[in-house]
C-alpha cells in the first residue's frame, strides 16, 4: 500500500470520525441524553469487567472508536479504488445506510451481551445513530475526494522529472 493511501485513509477516517462525534456530542446535548459512543464504550468494558484503571477504559475506547472509523474508511477506499462506488453524494449515501445499518446491528448485539441497560431511549439512540454514520460517510466521500486532488496535485509537481 502507497504512503499517499495510508496518509490519505488517515486524514479521512479522523475527518470522518470526528464529525460524526461532533454530531453525536450536538444530539447528545440537545436532547439531554447520552449518546456519545466512546462513553458508552467505556461503560460497555465496565460491564465486560475488564481490568483496567478508568482513564485506561476511556482512552481504549477512544481509539476504538477511531480505529472503527479507519476500518470503515479502508472498506469505503476498496470500494472507491475498485471503481465499485463512485465519489458521488448517492454512494456516499449507499454507504452511510449500509454503515447506519452495520452500526445499529452492532450496538444492539453489544448491548445484549454485556447486559448494559443504557439510561436513554434506544429507539432514539438508534435513530442518531444512523444518521451520524450517513453524516460519517458523506464527509468520508468529501475528503477522500479532497485528498485525491491534493494527491494529484502534488504528483504533478513535485514529481522527479
Amino acid at each position: 500500500m502507497d504512503l499517499y493511501i495510508i496518509f490519505q485513509i488517515i486524514i479521512v477516517s479522523i475527518a470522518a470520525t470526528s464529525t460524526m462525534t461532533l454530531f453525536n456530542y450536538a444530539v447528545s446535548a440537545s436532547f439531554r441524553e447520552m449518546y456519545k459512543e466512546p462513553l458508552l464504550l467505556t461503560y460497555l468494558m465496565h460491564n465486560f469487567r475488564i481490568n483496567l484503571s478508568n482513564a485506561s477504559k476511556n482512552t481504549l475506547s477512544w481509539l476504538l472508536h477511531y480505529g472503527i472509523g479507519v476500518f470503515l474508511v479502508i472498506v469505503y477506499h476498496y470500494f472507491w479504488a475498485r471503481n465499485i462506488l463512485e465519489l458521488s453524494f448517492l454512494d456516499a449515501l449507499l454507504l452511510g445506510v449500509a454503515s447506519g445499518f452495520v452500526g445499529v446491528f452492532s450496538w444492539i448485539i453489544l448491548f445484549k451481551i454485556s447486559h448494559y441497560q443504557p439510561p436513554f431511549n434506544l429507539r432514539g439512540y438508534y435513530i442518531q445513530l444512523f444518521v451520524a454514520h450517513i453524516i460519517f460517510a458523506l464527509t468520508a466521500t468529501a475528503v477522500y475526494a479532497i485528498s485525491l486532488t491534493v494527491i494529484l496535485l502534488t504528483n504533478t509537481y513535485f514529481a522527479p522529472k
